[in-house]
């Protein structure tokens, strides 16, 4: 063995000896410290410094609490889960602040049907179409008005939602019971969110708890700024805390979001507009063919072969249409 061998042989072995003292030292000060801790809790007297009982006493606290929130939000989220699978009639009337009965929604949809089989069967189409046009003017038509009213009334609400949650914001820094800041709200602020509020402080007259009348709430604005509405009112009074902070910072999130909504309705007008474009271009063309050379297109509606190509062109240009709806239409 040369003497290269042997003096790298050597290095190794002080710095595996070096290593190893290193180590035995750590393991007797950590046991050092183990034992004065096991010493200390044996005599009855554990002295701990003043950041080991704070984090202790935090760790203590936040145990149940944090029990408390989880139990809350489970049930919120089975209420909501139980009620989704309730969606009547009434309720889309109600979430489209249509004050009918369903028997009226159902009257008016068989008579807007019968309307648009008559005017189809007198224009002298085929009596296939004339069926296929009586059931959609009598469930389409009619179910189409109702989500149009229902997505303009919840905008509506979103529009003012954070405003209302100020003036419960300001109240409470003002002293001011969560009450009668829900009545301020019910009396001052527009529709829809004044006759929902109104709505809620009339439940609570009754006996209802604000929990109660949120989740009824929320059956109408089946929004998620409502179920985050709800979701703080919920904690904070089962866990406690500073309901003017966490409202307030509901506040900024709801106007964030607004923000972020109205940029991306801006970033997609483009592809809305072309998607316009593109759908009335066919029937555009089929309109000037018709005024220029009505002999020439006049096929299409006296026979049976051009008469199952519109319904197969009218198929299609649906599936078209609805594809570039999805396209370029965000939920956000």
């Amino acid at each position: 063995m040369d003497q290269t061998t042997i003096a790298i042989f050597g290095v190794a072995m002080l710095v595996a000896i070096c290593v190893g003292a290193v180590g035995l030292l750590l393991a007797g000060a950590k046991g050092g410290k183990s034992s004065q801790r096991m010493a200390r809790v044996a005599r009855g007297n554990p002295r701990k410094s003043a950041v080991e009982d704070k984090d202790d006493l935090q760790s203590d606290n936040a145990g149940p609490r944090r029990k408390q929130v989880q139990e809350t939000l489970k049930e919120i989220e089975a209420k909501q889960k139980a009620e989704k699978e309730k969606l009547t009639v009434r309720l889309r009337l109600q979430r489209a602040g249509l004050e009918i009965t369903p028997k009226t929604f159902y009257i008016a949809s068989a008579v807007t049907g019968l309307f648009v089989a008559i005017g189809m069967s007198l224009s002298g189409l085929p009596i296939g179409a004339v069926v296929l046009g009586g059931f959609a003017g009598g469930f389409g038509v009619p179910r189409w008005f109702v989500n149009f009213k229902t997505k303009r009334r919840q905008k509506a609400f979103v529009e003012e939602f954070a405003n209302s949650l100020d003036v419960i914001v300001r109240g409470v820094k003002a002293g001011l019971p969560i009450n009668d800041c829900l009545k301020i709200i019910a009396n001052e602020s527009p529709e829809p969110v004044g006759s929902e509020f109104k709505e809620l402080v009339d439940g609570m007259a009754m006996g209802v708890t604000v929990e109660q009348g949120l989740l009824k709430v929320y059956e109408r604005i089946p929004l998620s700024e409502v179920n985050f509405f709800m979701i703080v009112l919920a904690i904070q009074a089962q866990a406690g805390g500073n309901l003017s902070e966490a409202l307030g910072n509901l506040a900024n999130v709801l106007r964030d979001r607004k923000k972020m909504r109205a940029k991306i309705q801006a970033m997609s007008q483009e592809a809305k507009a072309s998607a316009g474009i593109i759908g009335v271009l066919p029937p555009g063309v089929m309109g000037l063919i018709y005024l220029t050379t009505p002999d020439y297109i006049s096929v299409l509606f006296t026979t049976t072969s051009g008469n199952m190509i519109i319904f197969g062109s009218l198929v299609w240009m649906g599936m078209g249409i609805l594809v570039m709806r999805k396209m370029v239409n965000f939920n956000f």
